[in-house]
């Protein structure tokens, strides 16, 4: 009996020995993973399988649709692919010593899911480019002023795909294949903030009430009537925790109320220096009235909802200082002339007439220590508005007609004053080809928005800026003037050099009505030099040196070449 026990025993144990190496290392016949065979595969094979089967669904666009928006999502670019490894371990792939796992391999055999590597960051972003060509914003509750009147704008659900849910569905979807299959998006309604009872509200509550009637400011015991569509504009009803609260602008408030305040508020004058009698002077600066903007602002709102017979607010003056005082002025320490320069022209209309205005717009400026003076900036643009008219002037090296001609000698005037007052060059341009009437490698041309004359003022004393101009007459030269008044802080004087790299001139043939002949000449180089010396010291401080290319003035024919 013994003997028959353990000869049992023999051969079960090696009926279960093998077992093991017949089962064991083995995917359980029968199973399937995302619908692909690979029972009874070893794992490599079962890897290889799934990968040839499961491989290709990774380039099979998906098909989503949200509120019959459709669209395609490839599962591949939106990171989605197969953990081949981990799928065929968890099909139960893997030696093992167990008789369950030994069973399992002759009855097991069950249907799974592939094992997902998914990379978020990529399907989230699959997932978020399609849903914002579905998504809407919900439509705010809103009130908005318009010219005194009152909009109100009720608001609309809106609607969002749910990407949570979206990026499951995808992930279901690549698993169970079948590109035919459309996979529907959950859609999410998103409800606005404001409700249309919020909206109704705001307008009995503050919209209607604001709009009703003027409101009157008195300032220093003179009433100042503000109708609401001067300060509609300044009023908004902004969405917060639900309810629609009213704001108030208030830049935009004070943008109605100064025009109406105009004859009771006064601006101050900051203080300056003028030339009175021939003399520079002091003009001092002069306090003006007006309010706190703040206050009138933080006020406002309540006053609008007030009735009729109480939508009065009394604003408070306050002094409006000058922000350049008496005592700054003073300091500038404008004195006397420091430099002046003077040019000549031939007759012409248009030159009386844009020197003339240039000048005038240039007369009577003051530069601060430190301050840059741009001759485009002052003057601005030459316009008919401005007061200029066509005049000729260079360009492409031939003269042309152009609104603003002869306001290079302007320039040219303005910047032979700075160089004698020592003040700093900052930019200036020398015409093309000298002109016989402007110091040879001292001269300026401007062109608006494109080429400018500026300087610094770098001494520790104000400038002040004189020019004027004597109009030419038929039978006399135009003078332009300019004269630097300020305390004297530099003696300047000028060296040239002898003109070099001297090259010829050509002959040009033009035709059409926009021709103006010329005689031409040579063009050269040349140097200008400027010695600094402190006022009333022979000590030289500094020398600064200014390079100048003359191009040839080309002789233009109006007319045809002359054939040869």
């Amino acid at each position: 009996m013994t003997l028959l026990l353990l000869g049992l025993l023999v051969v079960v144990a090696a009926l279960y020995v093998a077992g093991y190496f017949f089962t064991s290392d083995k995917v359980p016949r029968g199973t399937t993973v995302a619908g692909v065979d690979i029972g009874g595969l070893r794992p490599a094979a079962a890897r290889t399988k799934l990968q040839q089967e499961l491989t290709p669904r990774a380039e099979e666009p998906i098909v989503v649709d949200a509120e019959g928006r459709r669209g395609t999502i490839r599962p591949r670019q939106a990171g989605l692919s197969v953990d081949y490894q981990q799928s065929v371990a968890e099909a139960g792939a893997g030696r093992s010593w167990r008789p369950g796992r030994m069973w399992d391999y002759f009855s097991g055999g069950d249907e799974l899911d592939a094992v997902l590597d998914v990379d978020d960051a990529k399907l989230g972003r699959a997932v978020d480019t399609f849903a914002k060509e579905v998504d809407k914003a919900p439509v705010e509750g809103r009130v908005i002023f318009d010219d005194g009147e009152i909009e109100a704008r009720y608001p609309e659900p809106g609607q969002k795909v749910d990407r949570a849910a979206a990026a499951r569905a995808l992930s279901d979807a690549f698993l169970a294949g079948g590109s035919d299959d459309v996979v529907e998006l959950q859609l999410d309604q998103v409800d606005p903030e404001v409700s249309t009872k919020n909206v109704h509200a705001a307008v009995d509550d503050f919209a209607n009430p604001a709009m009703s009637a003027p409101v009157i400011l008195v300032l220093d015991d003179e009433n100042v009537v503000l109708r609401p569509e001067a300060y509609s504009p300044a009023l908004s009803l902004e969405p917060k925790e639900g309810k629609l609260v009213p704001q108030v602008d208030q830049k935009k408030l004070m943008a109605a109320v100064r025009p109406a305040m105009k004859s009771v508020a006064l601006s101050p004058r900051d203080a300056t220096v003028r030339l009175v009698g021939g003399r520079p002077k002091v003009v001092p600066g002069k306090n003006g009235v007006t309010f706190d903007a703040k206050e009138l602002a933080d006020k406002f709102l309540s006053l609008v909802v007030q009735p009729d017979d109480k939508r009065t607010l009394q604003v408070k003056t306050v002094v409006a200082r000058p922000e350049f005082t008496t005592k700054d002025a003073e300091k500038l320490k404008i004195k006397q002339a420091v430099s002046s320069f003077t040019t000549y022209y031939p007759h012409a209309d248009y030159r009386n007439t844009n020197q003339g205005r240039a000048a005038e717009l240039v007369n009577g400026t003051v530069l601060r220590p430190g301050e840059t003076f741009s001759l485009n900036d002052t003057v601005g643009e030459r316009t008919v508005a401005n007061g200029f008219t066509e005049g000729y002037m260079i360009s492409n090296g031939v003269f042309k007609e152009d609104l603003g001609g002869g306001v290079s000698q302007v320039a040219t005037t303005l910047f032979n004053a700075a160089f004698f007052a020592g003040l700093e060059d900052v930019e200036h341009k020398p015409h093309s080809f000298y002109i016989d009437r402007y110091p040879i490698g001292r001269e300026a041309t401007v062109a608006w928005g494109s080429v400018d004359l500026r300087f610094k003022n770098n001494t520790p004393y104000g400038v002040l800026i004189q020019s004027w101009v004597k109009p030419s007459t038929p039978s006399s030269s135009g003078e332009m003037h300019v004269r630097m008044w300020s305390t004297k802080y530099w003696d300047i004087s000028a060296g040239v050099s002898p003109r070099y790299n001297i090259t010829k001139e050509k002959t040009r043939y033009m035709q059409g009505p926009d021709c103006v002949p010329n005689d031409g000449y040579g063009g050269f180089d040349i140097d200008v030099y400027r010695y600094f010396r402190h006022h009333g010291s022979n000590e030289l401080v500094r020398k600064e040196t200014m390079h100048t290319t003359y191009t040839p003035s080309d002789t233009v024919v109006c007319g045809e070449r002359p054939r040869a």
